[in-house]
């Protein structure tokens, strides 16, 4: 299996070569698991943020002066502390200078804040000069699950070392690169020599991820350059991998994880190229079904899966009396296909990606990786907005997430910053967005939040990998214009491995610099669970992002999370896969305000 980590391959060409799976795992751990800082200042820019109307309306200030904001499901930065049943939150910035208050989100019912929800905050706000209790809190704090992450870039970078002098491997020295024997003592260096080197082992670790990445310049291309270094270690050991990332996630707690995978990727493109391009995508679709061949892949992709899903369990321990916390998370997986590659190689493992989210439970989804800003990337964008058009026509239940709007500035020229979200959602029929960080740029970007907001696409919100790569963080980022709007937002990872982070890092990022109150952290950890495709009912009813979380009236009169629920609550739980892991974290939920751990 191809795994292009964070979805991006040589910054020149585009496409990666490997051999990574993507694993699904959801089981309990006897049986199967359930499948920093930020690079420093970059110039500032002003961008042009929407305005939102009617009861979108927020009161904002000029500079740093605080203001009172109108107050929907809560609040960036208010005056008073939280208290039981207020309709807006209080949270001082937990630590540092705020951020300038921005646009309240969305004003809908307001939100009541529950006795416990407000000791939670207090002591949040009793943490802002204890950085590390201020780490441990948000270690321990319920983080539902991470819905953009690329396997290959989310490992530790020294996971990966280990593995290439075990495994016998060379590097490089004059790219710093892992390669096959033979080595030798100049150009091709034992990557054993890192375990005793450590000059040697700090320059891999920089070579392979962000580390000591001077704080000034902007980290586009090191960071893109860092997954064809170490792709031939990761694409050896695709389970190990997982149950690295599986226990990072668990230890972070969160219960879910949804990661982007290629598997069968050499021989999705020897069809793809055999053959060819046709732009009747109806006659190209049916040439790939011909004679079975389309399903052939299907049974390829399943069957490296399968391995690969062997292989975590056996590292991870899942089936003995010492399982790893890699297998609690439920685990699934998103499909991703290659965007700066040909047309017919495009459409080909969009295709595969499609019919194995219909027919494996393990994947839910398709994607589309690689830079956006690439020459082919930006020549085929509407092309490949109109090739998930016509596949869901033929997929239906298959979900789309995209990557779209990953863009800057001085990336591209002013016109492409104007249409790859809206085209996202409106012709590709996007249920998810990755990144969404050109927003400002969108054309008719009133009418698209809005159209966001009624559809409950959500954005997926990595933040530090928005500052490393584009150089976009604080005020510039569209984070609270989406809130503004009620767009829902999850915040995210990416590429943690590459980044340095974890997702403990980004809550507390966006606590920080958005002066986020518990109570507004806590309900972006809901909608990570409630915009994950698991599939089954959620627990909660209606648009949770503008009415707030209100339980189901099946579990309406439960307490949330109990672990004896009434008949109709519990056949929810037992029949959806989704309820149940919001059930958990629920639970969760009771002993942090409670007890301020985890459980």
């Amino acid at each position: 299996m191809r795994l292009v980590a964070d979805g991006y391959g040589p910054v020149d060409r585009g496409a990666r070569r490997g051999s990574l799976s993507r694993v699904s795992v959801g089981h309990t751990p006897r049986s199967a698991p359930s499948l920093a800082g930020l690079c420093g200042n970059h110039a500032a820019v002003t961008i042009p943020l929407p305005h939102p109307t009617g009861r979108h309306r927020a009161l904002l200030t000029a500079g740093r002066r605080r203001v009172v904001l109108t107050v929907g499901l809560g609040a960036f930065a208010l005056l008073a502390p939280l208290t039981p049943g207020s309709a807006t939150s209080a949270a001082a910035h937990p630590t540092g200078t705020r951020a300038a208050p921005g646009p309240a989100p969305h004003a809908g019912v307001p939100r009541p804040v529950t006795p416990a929800e407000a000791r939670t905050d207090t002591l949040l706000r009793s943490l802002r000069h204890s950085p590390a209790r201020l780490r441990g809190f948000f270690r321990d704090l319920p983080k539902g699950g991470d819905l953009h992450n690329h396997l290959f870039g989310a490992v530790r970078t020294e996971y990966l070392i280990k593995l290439a002098a075990d495994d016998g491997l060379c590097i490089d020295t004059g790219t710093m690169t892992a390669v096959v024997p033979p080595c030798d003592t100049r150009t091709r260096r034992p990557a054993a020599d890192a375990r005793t080197d450590r000059a040697f082992r700090a320059a891999i670790r920089r070579a392979w991820s962000m580390q000591d990445f001077p704080p000034h310049r902007l980290g586009h291309d090191h960071f893109f350059a860092t997954f064809d270094k170490f792709a031939l270690v990761a694409g050896r050991h695709q389970g190990k991998v997982l149950a690295e990332v599986a226990d990072d996630v668990a230890e972070n707690n969160q219960v879910y994880l949804e990661t982007m995978v290629q598997p069968a990727a050499d021989a999705t493109d020897r069809l793809a190229d055999e053959v060819g391009w046709d732009g009747d995508l109806a006659r190209l679709h049916r040439k790939l079904l011909a004679g079975g061949r389309l399903d052939r892949l299907v049974a390829a992709a399943r069957e490296e899966t399968d391995g690969v899903d062997a292989e975590f369990r056996a590292a991870a321990r899942c089936d003995t009396g010492r399982p790893r916390p890699a297998c609690r998370p439920t685990v699934r997986l998103i499909y991703q296909a290659l965007r700066a590659g040909s047309r017919e190689r495009v459409f080909t493992q969009l295709a595969l990606g499609m019919r194995l989210a219909e027919r494996d439970p393990r994947f839910l989804a398709v994607n589309l990786v690689q830079p956006e800003d690439l020459p082919a990337s930006l020549r085929n964008y509407r092309l490949e907005m109109r090739m998930l058009a016509f596949l869901r026509t033929r997929y239906p239940h298959a979900h789309v997430t995209l990557h779209a709007g990953e863009l800057w500035t001085g990336l591209v020229k002013p016109e492409d910053l104007t249409f790859h979200i809206g085209e996202a959602v409106r012709v590709a029929g996007a249920e998810r967005i990755g990144h969404g960080v050109d927003f400002a740029f969108e054309h008719d970007r009133r009418d698209l939040a809005r159209t966001m907001a009624a559809q409950q696409i959500a954005v997926e919100v990595p933040f530090t990998s928005n500052a490393q790569i584009l150089g976009v963080r604080g005020r510039a980022h569209p984070f609270e214009t989406y809130r503004a709007y009620g767009v829902p937002t999850v915040l995210a990872t990416d590429d943690p491995g590459v980044s340095r982070i974890d997702i403990s890092h980004e809550y507390q990022y966006a606590a920080v610099t958005y002066g986020l109150s518990y109570p507004e952290l806590k309900d972006l950890a809901r909608a990570s669970l409630q915009y994950a495709f698991l599939p089954g009912r959620s627990i909660w009813q209606g648009n949770p992002t503008t009415t707030g979380y209100r339980p189901t009236p099946a579990c309406r009169n439960e307490t949330l999370g109990d672990t004896s629920p009434a008949p109709r609550c519990r056949h929810l739980l037992t029949t959806s896969p989704k309820a149940r892991v919001q059930w958990h974290q629920e639970a969760a939920f009771t002993t942090f305000e409670h007890t301020g751990r985890r459980n």
